[in-house]
């Protein structure tokens, strides 16, 4: 299966605390974060709202957990804003993140993104770039994709719900538009599902691009209803539309058996934001650790 020293098992803080919708979460501090994803048996997360920003303060708080940093988003605007203004806000995030260790860089578009807005369905109203906007983000990946390069990182792009890049067509294009040795890709099973992609197809044409990936489950129902009912974004993750491997609908098998198979290397990041006062995050992140366990091998790491 996977080599245990080339995978880390990772968890988001979104399952805690939302950054998109504060008010999920808010009751939970940082620290209880980070405690239960190491008591649960992760070895890394990513960058919640609620971590400090002082890299020396937040060294000393994942290593007395034996935690590390996977990554952090960032939103690039490089549709809808000059580059040099997306540029430099990459470069201090990327030198946060290198000082951090972190090896990848997660960029998603947000220019054109209605993945934040209340009100907005998330499948009829998705934009669709034209040719100059594709070869604005194209182009402006690359050179961010060689800055991250500079200090030994890969920017790996998310696509999302939502945003410009959504679809396996639109996956493929940026694939084809961009420097494969500049810009990988984050696979990210849920929102492939929940787009109505076949996730496994998407995994095994740039599994060698990927060097990112999220391990985020959908519950079917919900997001039937979410097209139906024409509703945003942020109103299906507060119905539930998203959870842990194991408690949706996603078959996760043939998925890490592609990633095995290619002998992935990096890590393998639960993503699943729900409504913490219904989804007890700790609770969620031990089933879902259970869960990859049984699936992959990968045992609990003991501090």
């Amino acid at each position: 299966m996977f080599n245990k020293d080339k995978v880390k098992l990772g968890i988001a803080p979104i399952a805690w605390t939302n950054d998109d919708m504060p008010d999920l979460g808010k009751e939970n501090t940082f620290e209880q974060c980070i405690s239960e994803m190491a008591l649960a048996g992760f070895s890394g997360s990513e960058v919640g709202n609620k971590y400090p920003r002082d890299t020396k303060v937040l060294k000393k708080a994942l290593e007395l957990r034996n935690m590390e940093i996977a990554s952090a988003w960032f939103s690039s605007f490089l549709t809808t804003k000059p580059y040099e203004e997306t540029a430099q806000e990459f470069i201090e995030h990327r030198d946060f993140l290198h000082e951090m260790g972190a090896k990848v860089v997660v960029v998603s578009e947000q220019g054109h993104s209605i993945q934040g807005q209340m009100e907005t369905p998330v499948f009829d109203g998705k934009y669709i770039m034209n040719e100059e906007e594709w070869n604005m983000l194209a182009e402006g990946l690359n050179k961010l994709g060689a800055l991250a390069q500079e200090k030994g990182m890969k920017l790996v792009y998310h696509h999302h719900m939502g945003t410009v890049v959504q679809t396996t067509e639109e996956i493929d294009k940026l694939m084809a538009m961009t420097d494969e040795n500049l810009v990988y890709l984050l696979f990210d099973s849920g929102h492939l599902v929940y787009s109505g992609e076949n996730a496994l197809e998407v995994l095994t044409k740039y599994v060698d691009r990927v060097k990112h990936v999220h391990l985020k489950d959908i519950r079917s129902n919900i997001v039937n209803n979410v097209k139906e009912e024409k509703l945003s974004f942020l109103k299906g993750v507060r119905l539930g539309a998203f959870t842990v491997p194991g408690d949706g609908d996603i078959d996760f098998e043939p998925l890490f058996r592609v990633l095995a198979d290619n002998n992935y290397e990096g890590w393998l990041l639960v993503e699943a934001e729900q409504d913490p006062a219904i989804a007890n995050p700790f609770e969620y992140a031990l089933k879902a650790r259970k869960y990859i366990a049984q699936k992959t091998q990968l045992e609990k790491v003991e501090a």
